[in-house]
């Protein structure tokens, strides 16, 4: 009985370490859309790498979640 509760104890640690992480990277995207947009705002020109860190972070974000679904739902398999 003790394993049972030890293995859900696993999946929710992983779980919300997992939460935590996707977060993170969510959050570091919205921070290379303000990058972009800030100098855009203040020089006129368009900042590359704030564009491309938010594309990376966004992509990033797809990917895990969509993996997550395709774990989830049994057609997928």
């Amino acid at each position: 009985m003790n394993l049972d509760w030890t293995a859900l104890g696993q999946v929710a640690a992983v779980s919300l370490a997992v939460t935590v992480a996707v977060v993170a990277v969510f959050a570091l995207g919205v921070l290379g859309m303000a990058r972009h947009e800030g100098a855009r705002e203040e020089g006129g020109g368009t900042s590359a790498v704030g564009l491309a860190q938010a594309g990376l972070c966004f992509v990033a974000c797809a990917a895990v979640v969509a993996y997550g679904i395709y774990l989830i739902v049994p057609q997928f398999h």
